[in-house]
């Protein structure tokens, strides 16, 4: 790891003031600690951001939801309010990492964390995402894990976080600030695809902060959601395949409204609005599903080793949509992610 400076600012505005292009911010560390120690990330100054007071989640006069960035994932997922209004969100933290980590990690680091591919974290070898210009080597190499969707001839690397993919598909707004000013970035805008930048991983500005998520009236869709997560393993793996689907329902059953969106194929969590819309005025049924699955995934392109991803994305948007059909699976019943007498913040 090499030497940096570590510097605790009193104030949002001295924080902003603080920030150099050398610079990096921390709050959790959970990702970017780890970048240091193997050398991906080389800061010459950390700026820790946790006596900043953006912790805080509550209502907004829109009946909607304000979700500070220093809130830990921990106490997101089992806020009352994230319980009540956004099962989807608190379903999708939870499937994520291991309890430890989620009692450390913020949510605006959750959102800028990196992707795991095997080569970024490899000084040994090139990587278009560490080193622009310097090549590929997942490409026709191990890529089990990559994008099968708006991958670029640059990088096939895939976002890692299950929180993104809840928040895609709730429509979720980032709120940043910097020393110009403020601005909200809607959050289908917020990640950006490889092209011919895969160094960038979303649109923020150097020297901008991440202060709060806002998210919409959740409406009936927090009667009819799932995430569904298909990994290796049972806890504390990546997604090779994650859904988040929201339904809503008419008194007759047909689908009034539908979101929709995948993680683990792509450099951002995936979404289409015209997949979306093939399912609305339609009566639930695996056809329909099936449908708008295909939609969805239209353009995936296998690298070989990944080519099973296709297939496993379609069977799994069936599932996470049938499930939502059926009504919201809610933490601490049935399979759901956990028990809120075991919560796990500190």
């Amino acid at each position: 790891m090499n030497p940096f400076a570590l510097v605790s600012p009193a104030g949002l505005d001295r924080a902003l003031l603080e920030f150099t292009p050398d610079s990096q911010w921390i709050a959790g560390g959970t990702n970017v600690l780890d970048l240091m120690k193997e050398g991906v990330a080389r800061p010459a100054r950390l700026i820790d951001i946790t006596g900043l007071g953006l912790s805080q989640i509550e209502s907004t006069e829109r009946g909607g939801l304000r979700i500070g960035a220093l809130a830990s994932n921990a106490d997101t997922a089992w806020d009352p309010l994230v319980l009540e209004a956004y099962p989807l969100l608190s379903a999708a933290i939870l499937a994520g990492a291991s309890p430890q980590i989620r009692n450390m990690a913020t949510n605006g680091g959750n959102l800028l964390q990196r992707t795991r591919c095997v080569y970024f974290y490899d000084l040994g070898v090139p990587c278009n995402k560490r080193e622009p210009g310097t090549g590929c080597p997942a490409i026709g190499g191990l890529s089990r894990q990559h994008a099968v969707l708006g991958a670029s001839k640059y990088c096939i690397a895939t976002h890692p976080s299950d929180m993104c993919v809840a928040l895609a598909a709730l429509d979720a707004v980032v709120h940043v600030h910097s020393r110009a000013g403020s601005r909200a970035i809607p959050f289908a805008d917020f990640h950006r695809l490889p092209g011919d930048d895969p160094q960038r991983d979303s649109t923020l500005a150097d020297g901008e902060l991440i202060t709060h998520i806002e998210l919409p009236p959740a409406g009936q869709f927090v009667n009819h959601s799932a995430y569904i997560k298909v990994r290796d393993r049972a806890s504390y793996a990546f997604a090779l395949v994650s859904v988040a689907a929201a339904l809503e329902l008419d008194a007759a059953g047909a689908i009034g409204a539908a979101r929709l969106a995948l993680g683990g194929v792509a450099h951002k969590p995936w979404r289409r609005t015209d997949a979306e819309a093939l399912l609305v005025g339609q009566l639930p049924s695996d056809a329909v599903f099936e449908a708008a699955a295909d939609r969805l995934l239209e353009g995936a392109t296998s690298q070989g080793q990944n080519g099973f991803k296709i297939t496993m994305a379609r069977r799994a948007i069936v599932r996470a949509l049938s499930t939502a059909t059926e009504g919201t699976p809610r933490a601490g019943h049935n399979d759901g992610p956990g028990r809120p007498d075991l919560k796990e913040s500190q």
